[in-house]
């Protein structure tokens, strides 16, 4: 008797496998999160994705005060990426929380602030503003390359990171995720600095910087001359800072950059992840978390297995 449910527990748990995973405290029912500036505020996607099925939202980059965002070209289509160069246009917090948030809310997925500022003052009294509220995580972004003031430029150097994250994190109880920028001479340091002060879990990685020359008019594409290189061109580069960073912190990990498949997404939860976001992919064809999301459930029933961390693959020692 003791082998007959032995056998249909073995045969529930791998036709039901577990997708949830915990980060921080937070629960989420699957892997797969909204990353952000790509999926808006979730009403965008409206009848196209239901974000009750996704594992968190991440919302579109917010600052303290609304931003109209950079001039000129603001998206240029590369091969197997897109590069953009938004900076950061938002309405700011405090219209984020009364009228996006509460409609993010009814939404049923895990809701991530996405927190960017250009003065440490920003961003505190940002983290202090969202921390008041209902969100469930605050993902401080320190790596937007199309900003000129703040952004990238604090997640570049380890000291410059600690400095932003020490006061952020004083000023929220809230778990708090660090977006690093592939950019930095050392990410492994940067991320060291970042959890030494407080850093729940890290999301890696933003955008490459690059750039685009019209031909036509001799000139740059953008008027920031750089831009945000993002898509399938930067994945095995993302998919490389992810598996080594996974190994050098002692929090959850967040893999990004590229991911437009189930098996992408697998790829980075075996190199270490603990969950993915997808990004630009969505931009393409609205329904690809979904689909990551069943892919990944059938891989695990196929290859019989019942939880996300059966698919680490083990290290040497």
């Amino acid at each position: 008797m003791a082998r007959y449910f032995r056998q249909v527990k073995y045969f529930m748990n791998n036709n039901n496998p577990d997708l949830s995973v915990c980060i921080a405290g937070v629960k989420f029912s699957n892997p797969v999160i909204a990353a952000s500036g790509t999926f808006g505020y979730g009403k965008e996607y409206a009848g196209m994705v239901n974000a009750a099925e996704l594992g968190g939202v991440c919302t579109k980059g917010l600052t303290l005060k609304a931003r109209t965002g950079n001039k000129g070209v603001r998206i240029w289509e590369t091969p197997s990426g897109l590069l953009n160069s938004i900076g950061l246009e938002n309405p700011g917090i405090k219209h984020f929380i009364r009228h996006e948030l509460p409609a993010l809310r009814e939404m049923g997925a895990v809701v991530i602030a996405n927190l960017s500022g250009a003065t440490i003052e920003e961003y505190t009294e940002g983290a202090a503003l969202l921390n008041g509220t209902s969100i469930d995580m605050i993902e401080l972004n320190i790596s937007c390359p199309n900003v000129r003031d703040g952004g990238m430029a604090f997640g570049l150097d380890p000291a410059r990171a600690a400095s932003v994250v020490a006061p952020v994190r004083k000023a929220c109880s809230k778990p708090l995720i660090v977006k690093l920028s592939p950019n930095a001479p050392d990410i492994k340091a940067v991320a060291a600095a970042c959890v030494n002060k407080g850093a729940d879990a890290l999301s890696v990685v933003n955008t490459f910087t690059g750039m685009a020359i019209d031909i036509k008019k001799r000139a740059p594409v953008f008027n920031n001359i750089t831009a945000g290189l993002s898509g399938p061109a930067i994945r095995p580069i993302a998919l490389r800072i992810t598996w080594e960073l996974a190994a050098a912190v002692n929090v959850p990990v967040i893999g990004l950059g590229g991911i437009a498949s189930a098996c992408d997404a697998l790829e980075f939860l075996m190199a270490g992840a603990a969950a993915v976001e997808v990004g630009a992919a969505t931009f393409c064809h609205p329904q690809t978390m979904i689909e990551i999301i069943e892919g990944i459930k059938g891989y695990m029933i196929e290859n019989s297995v019942s939880c996300l961390n059966e698919l680490k693959i083990k290290r040497q020692q």
